[in-house]
């Protein structure tokens, strides 16, 4: 199975858990403006990117969703991020609170750079899984699954479900979330699925943008 990973998202969380409060330094440091952004944006395809500290990649990782186009994260073929600048007047770069909260929630947990197969090793019975993979496009002009440089297809979903029906056969509770398609309903049709409405701001046109449906599908 192909690996399909975010060591800069991995790295965010280890940081909020390990140095919050020089994360929230570096954040108060950031500037809302189209030409920083374009500097912050291409850092990560310059030669001294390796040498940026945790707390750095973190700081960027946070202020580019926060700034960027929609909040939408997403990256080209070679990885690098790609998400124009949101022209937003006062985007909120720094929200200390909510930090701190995370930072107390994330204190015991353990952070795995991982494929998502090796649950399989840290699971056993009567545990519980949530999923949240890149969605399945709900057409073909809405491929937003670029969330790793490999992308994440159609195999990877039916890898997933496979998973799913391992971690069902281990006594395993498990919960995953994905778009309302005639695929993922196919896919996943041996179990309960559930249809819940959200909010999707990412879509070029502003009149297609509001709520839609999605589907929680649910061994239990």
């Amino acid at each position: 199975m192909s690996s399909y990973l975010n060591p800069e998202l991995i790295n965010l969380y280890k940081t909020i858990q390990t140095e919050v409060q020089e994360l929230i330094n570096d954040l108060q440091k950031h500037k809302n403006s189209a030409e920083y952004f374009q500097e912050i944006r291409k850092a990560d395809r310059e030669e001294n990117y390796i040498n940026w500290s945790n707390v750095q990649k973190a700081s960027r990782f946070i202020y580019l969703n926060r700034t960027c186009f929609n909040g939408l994260y997403r990256v080209n073929s070679k990885g690098y991020f790609n998400v124009p600048f949101g022209k937003y007047l006062n985007p909120t770069i720094c929200n200390e609170e909510n930090l701190l909260a995370c930072h107390k929630a994330l204190k015991t947990t353990q952070i795995e750079l991982a494929d998502f197969s090796k649950i399989l090793d840290f699971t056993e019975k009567g545990d519980f899984v949530y999923f949240d993979p890149p969605y399945v496009p709900l057409n073909e002009t809405s491929d937003f699954t670029s969330y790793t440089k490999q992308g994440f297809n159609k195999h990877n979903q039916e890898e997933l479900r496979n998973l799913c029906n391992e971690l069902n056969k281990r006594g395993v509770f498990f919960m995953l979330s994905n778009s309302d398609t005639p695929f993922i309903h196919e896919l996943y049709r041996d179990y309960k699925i559930n249809l819940v409405f959200a909010s999707r701001a990412i879509n070029s046109a502003a009149t297609k943008r509001g709520k839609i449906t999605e589907v929680i599908i649910k061994n239990y």
